[in-house]
């Protein structure tokens, strides 16, 4: 199961500076992006609100940041703006690379960059070409793939300047480190953790009758718990408080949200 990312794109960052200038900014170690294992990371504002997340997949002269296409020329201007004396170059390459992703079986591809997905084993590969690889699946194929896994999708189920990591799973996800040093945001994300101030999270929900639209709020009985994300017929996240995690069903907007909590998350 293959298929192209057509809103997805590739900010490119090269030079001998590369990983220690990316080291400080973002939630995750850039050191452990390595040929054939890709890390997911996030850029926060400075109170630790999510901006964007990417994968970065590494090749022997550049990192590949696999991002949300609309993003990327912003998410290379900001980061242009850290460069300072660092001897890096930051570039918006989406027009020329295309990211792909393949799940079920482990492609075969000579000359495009691939590294696993480290967010879950089943989640699949990343892959980076110069071409657009030939797809054997559709875009909604792996939207349904994506939500049976409770994994966000930026944009999709976050907000900018809004949204914090750990209420998307980013820490069981491995979407943080925590023993990498500083970097942009940490003090929220680290405080978010070890006081326990997660009070809602992302979870994936089975819907029955037509799909809302994003935003639409969640509620139980007269009480408004949450608020439904994007999705596909069928399928959605929704942003839930906690205590309505464990509930059968919950309305939205004519529809009837049934929560799936995934078995990777915690709480």
């Amino acid at each position: 199961m293959l298929v192209e990312l057509p809103e997805r794109g590739v900010v490119e960052i090269s030079g001998e500076d590369r990983i220690s200038f990316l080291q400080g900014l973002v939630s995750n170690d850039v050191a452990q992006a390595v040929p054939g294992h890709a890390v997911w990371a996030a850029l926060l504002t400075p109170q630790g609100k999510w901006l964007a997340d990417f994968f970065i997949l590494a090749t022997p002269d550049a990192l590949l940041l696999d991002c949300e296409r609309a993003q990327a020329a912003f998410l290379a201007k900001t980061l242009s703006r850290y460069r300072l004396r660092a001897k890096v170059a930051v570039a918006d390459r989406s027009g020329e690379l295309f990211v792909h992703v393949a799940w079920s079986t482990k492609p075969d591809m000579p000359g495009a960059t691939i590294a696993t997905d480290p967010r879950l084993p089943h989640a699949g590969w990343r892959i980076i070409a110069d071409t657009p690889l030939a797809s054997s699946a559709t875009v909604d194929d792996w939207q349904r793939h994506r939500l049976s896994l409770g994994l966000p999708d930026g944009s999709r189920d976050m907000e900018a300047e809004k949204s914090v990591l750990l209420e998307a799973g980013f820490d069981e996800l491995h979407g943080v480190s925590w023993s990498k040093g500083c970097y942009l945001g940490q003090e929220l994300t680290a405080r978010t953790k070890y006081r326990g101030l997660v009070k809602r999270r992302l979870v994936p929900v089975r819907v029955l009758g037509p799909l809302p639209p994003a935003g639409s709020p969640v509620m139980r009985g007269a009480e408004e718990v949450g608020t439904l994300r994007e999705g596909v017929a069928g399928m959605a996240m929704a942003l839930l408080r906690v205590e309505a995690l464990g509930e059968a069903s919950l309305d939205c907007a004519g529809a009837v949200l049934m929560p799936q909590k995934p078995e990777w998350m915690v709480s």
